[in-house]
């Protein structure tokens, strides 16, 4: 059977989602999560973004230890000297330079001719091939690119040293039969003495993008490019547990495996859904919350006589476990540990003290600790160490009228502390409306939402607001967990407010 790698680019794409704001430390987590699920390549970042960028793609490459890092360049030979830098430690480097090759890119975006566009490819990927022994290179908007001049470029890229070509549908334009076409009709036609991999990077606007992967695939693709629970700009990219699992269930017409371990999925989309602030949708294929529900009374009874009847994914082959070990206050240090790898997280041991204090104010709390409440723990603890600005204190009281006051301490990177009141027509909206007082700072509140992280009245709540800058349009979103809902609330406006303080 053909072996499809897969190459994640959650960290680059599915970082440019709006809202999604990772830090390093979030990111190594990610990516060594990402190694243990079975990833081929990673897409640690775009190194000369920011200085950030730089940082987090030298942290991943020195952390990960058995799949190849990525860092992402434009055809220039500064992004190409930055991506070399930040991926000098990387055990397996590569690096992916891209270029618009479609009309309305070149004319609009670019300001090149054709001409002016093979050169530059070819000038650039020679210059990083001096660089790196894996180059890879995209043809931006390639869907949109007529198919000779496509030929011209991708030729061009490989006789400058190019070994895996990506084609990426940039705006999510093509379906399943067009994109496998062009699949097909490159492979048919490109000239080289070294084996090159062709991938496929498809994003979701029109709802095709896992189909138009697999068509990928079913036409000659080797690789598949994407980001776990399909997260990336507009409507998402590919998403990658969709791919995994389809090749294994359709292995009999795909004729095609990959390494990745799919009993880690489940606890890999978790990690991407609470960092990333996007919480995963009920009814998403293979890892949404009513993926192995069955609502139907003849669905129901088929299930009772054999799951087979209506289930072709079972829970625990995507990591969903119908039983497990639960923790309790009499739960010990090792039954937390042997809990926090379980579950993904990898921490020093300071870090894991910390949090097993945590973990037993919690567990006096709460008949029985979930991994939900687990998470939500590390979560909130890693939420609270990002933010420069951290809340101290809040207080309630009714006003007449109907108004509700609020008094708010919020302790600044200056370890002074501020404190604001205000009054609103409820309770939250004081409490948000004294922290704009704090933060001097007046964003649109675009999104809030509440849930119970388990049932019972010894649940966790835990809160997510997307806030909008007016001056810059730009969304940032906050997640915050507490016993107490309000005071969830105001962790989760004073998570965005920070990440919007400091990003200006």
């Amino acid at each position: 059977m053909r072996k499809i790698q897969f190459f994640d680019t959650t960290l680059r794409d599915g970082e440019q989602t709006p809202g999604v704001n990772f830090n390093t430390k979030e990111k190594v987590q990610i990516a060594l999560q990402l190694e243990k699920w079975g990833i081929d390549t990673i897409e640690a970042g775009f190194p000369i973004a920011s200085p950030g960028d730089f940082e987090a793609v030298s942290a991943i490459a020195k952390a990960c230890q058995k799949m190849t890092v990525a860092g992402l360049a434009r055809c220039q030979k500064k992004d190409i000297d930055a991506a070399y830098e930040a991926l000098k430690e990387a055990k397996y480097p590569q690096i992916h330079v891209f270029l618009a090759t479609s009309p309305v890119h070149m004319e609009y975006k670019l300001k090149m001719t054709p001409d002016e566009v093979l050169a530059s490819i070819k000038e650039h990927v020679t210059y990083a091939k001096s660089k790196f022994e894996k180059v890879q290179f995209s043809p931006e908007d390639a869907t949109r690119t007529e198919k000779d001049f496509l030929l011209k470029a991708v030729q061009t890229a490989i006789d400058a040293g190019a070994t895996i070509i990506n084609i990426p549908d940039t705006v999510g334009y093509t379906n399943p039969t067009e994109y496998g076409a062009i699949f097909k009709f490159l492979i048919e036609n490109i000239q080289s003495k070294t084996e090159i991999t062709f991938s496929s990077h498809c994003h979701d606007d029109l709802g095709m993008a896992t189909a138009n992967a697999l068509a990928a695939i079913e036409n000659g693709a080797n690789r598949v490019e994407g980001t776990v629970n399909g997260i990336g700009e507009r409507a998402g990219n590919t998403a990658l547990e969709e791919v995994a699992v389809a090749l294994h269930i359709r292995q009999n017409y795909y004729q095609a495996t990959s390494q990745i371990d799919l009993s880690e999925t489940k606890c890999t989309s978790d990690l991407i859904a609470r960092l990333s602030g996007i919480k995963v949708p009920k009814n998403k294929a293979v890892i949404g919350g009513n993926a192995f529900s069955h609502e139907s009374g003849i669905h129901q009874d088929g299930v009772l006589k054999n799951p087979e009847t209506y289930e072709i994914i079972t829970p625990q082959l995507v990591g969903v476990k119908t039983n497990a070990l639960p923790l309790g206050k009499l739960s010990g240090r090792h039954a937390f540990t042997n809990k926090l790898e379980e579950l993904g997280y990898h921490f020093d041991e300071a870090e894991r003290n910390l949090l097993f204090k945590k973990f037993k104010v919690l567990a006096d709390k709460k008949k029985q600790v979930t991994d939900q409440d687990i998470q939500a723990l590390i979560a909130d603890k890693q939420t609270r160490e990002a933010d420069l600005y951290q809340l101290s204190a809040i207080q309630l009281q009714y006003v007449s009228n109907g108004y509700q006051a609020a008094v708010v301490s919020i302790t600044t990177p200056e370890q002074e502390i501020k404190t604001s009141s205000a009054i609103g027509d409820g309770s939250i909206q004081a409490i948000y409306n004294a922290i704009d007082d704090v933060f001097e700072q007046k964003p649109i509140l675009t999104n809030y939402e509440i849930q119970a992280l388990t049932s019972g009245e010894d649940a966790q709540a835990e809160v997510r607001v997307t806030l909008t800058n007016p001056q810059t349009d730009t969304q940032i979103n906050g997640i915050g967990v507490d016993f107490d809902v309000l005071k969830a609330s105001a962790k989760a406006y004073v998570h965005a407010s920070s990440s919007m303080k400091e990003r200006g």
